[in-house]
This record gives structure tokens, sequence and C-alpha cells, in this order.
């Protein structure tokens, strides 16, 4: 079988290994929460397809972790460092062209998240962030919307463009920034780190709705249809719904936090009828 494979399979056939990139602070997709490997939704559907892969090529396949971030993600698939990134990238057009997307895994909307006073959100919606401090994470499709309504709608916002999710949260924490814009399933994962969630709220108009891949190089046809067979097979299996329940509905690691965020509408359709498009994409 050696002989015939080609691509992604037949470098983790001769490697025995795959590297699966991740992230350290997209809390519940793939995150560190105290122990050497990352952890979270993610990280559990890659490990259903690693253990396909092993069927597929008859080894043992071996995991290798790479570290990526929102800005090295696509050039570390493309450049080959990085066999599958499982993390929490949006599957849109733009990023077609340069990489391929399995199967939906989950969906989301842009929102924002700022702290509370007296009961009630200090910024009820995007209208309120004009002219103040915002962070988003660099590299997503989050400050790319925040930048074009801040341009579009002029409303001189100090958009600060954090290296990852955790450190644009620590800006909102410290008071440099009085809202975080990103996906509103990470938001209330930051959460989950904060010194006191309760003191925290997702508000805001929904600026999008977009679903999670995850990516591999493109043109090779053969890899991704495994990956994606191995991604409707836990759907179906069931599996997915129990780690849905664990990341979502009951508390996660670091800090036993709850996120308490029940399974929309959406996301069963997306379950139920696996698809690579992007939302809105005909």
């Amino acid at each position: 079988m050696a002989d015939e494979l080609t691509g992604t399979l037949k470098k983790i056939k001769d490697s025995g290994a795959i590297t699966i990139g991740h992230r350290d602070s997209s809390i519940p997709f793939s995150y560190f929460a105290g122990a050497s490997q990352p952890c979270g939704f993610s990280h559990d559907i890659h490990l259903a397809i690693v253990e396909s892969l092993s069927k597929h090529l008859g080894i043992d396949v071996k995991v290798r972790y790479s570290l990526v971030t929102s800005q090295t993600r696509i050039p570390l698939v493309q450049n080959g460092t990085v066999d599958l990134e499982a993390g929490s990238t949006t599957n849109n057009v733009e990023r077609q062209q340069q990489v391929a997307f399995s199967v939906g895994i989950f969906e989301v909307a842009t929102r924002f998240i700022t702290n509370v006073k007296d009961g009630q959100p200090a910024y009820k919606d995007f209208p309120d962030l004009a002219a103040k401090n915002v962070v988003t994470t660099a590299g997503t499709t989050s400050e790319r919307i925040i930048k074009a309504m801040n341009a579009d709608n002029q409303m001189r916002m100090n958009i600060i463009s954090a290296k990852d999710h955790g450190e644009a949260f620590r800006m909102l924490e410290s008071g440099r920034a009085v809202a975080m814009v990103l996906d509103d399933t990470l938001l209330a994962g930051a959460t989950a780190k904060a010194r006191n969630p309760s003191d925290w709220v997702i508000t805001g108009t929904p600026q999008s709705h977009e679903k999670y891949g995850f990516m591999m190089r493109k043109g090779d046809d053969a890899f991704k249809k495994l990956v994606d067979d191995a991604i409707i097979a836990y759907f179906k299996s069931g599996d997915v719904q129990r780690s849905y329940d664990k990341w979502f509905l009951h508390p996660i690691p670091p800090k036993a936090v709850k996120l308490d965020i029940r399974m929309s509408e959406e996301l069963k359709g997306m379950l139920a009828e696996p698809t690579d498009t992007a939302i809105g994409q005909q």
C-alpha cells in the first residue's frame, strides 16, 4: 500500500506520525489546561481522525503537536509544517483559496464581551464602542469585521490586535480595552480563565455567522476524504454529542467553569448534514 500512497497519507505512513496544529487559548476548542498537550472539543475530534488514520494505514499513528496562532496557522499548513490544523478556524471563501477545509465542526457568531456594571453590560451594542479602546485577535475574521465597521461607520475606535485570545482577554481584564471582539463561543471560553467570570458578559448584535473547520493542504483529495469520513463517522456515532456535553454543558478546566451553551439548531443541522462549504456560500 505504501507504493500507492501519495501526499499527506504517504508522509504520515513514512514517518509514522501526523503533525497537528493546535491553539493554546481557544477555549473550549483547543487550549492548554495545565497538561503538556492540548485539550478541547476540536482535540476530541482530531483524535478520532488519528484513530481512523491508524486503521487505514495499518500502523499506530503518533501525534506531534505544533502550536499555531491566528496569524501563523495558514502558512504552517501551506508549507507542510502542519498536516492538519484542528483549532477554531472559520471556513470562508478567501481562505479556501489558500487551504482546504474539512466538513464543518461548529457554528459561531461575532459579538463582544465587556464588563458588568450594576447588573448590566457596560457597553450594550457595537455603536456604544465608538471612540473606545477595543481589542481583538490578529489574523481573525473578527479583526477584519471590526476594522471594516470602524472605517465604514467612522466610529473612531482604537482597535488593538493581540497576538492570541489569551493576550486579548488579559488586555480587557487590565482595562486597556473596554470590549473584546471575537466569536461568541470563544468569548464564553475566555471567561473560563477570568479571575471573576461573573464580571463579564457577552453582548452586541451578531455581526457574522461562521463555520469552523479543520485546515489541510489543498489538492490532497485522498487525505481530505479520510479526514471528512472520520469526522462524519464521529458525528453519526453519537461521540460528538458526548464531547459537546463535556465541553459546553459541564465544568471545564482549568477553573471548572461551566459555559452552559446549549447546542443551537444551526449546529444540529450542520452535524446532521455535514458539508465543507462556508456559511453563505452557494
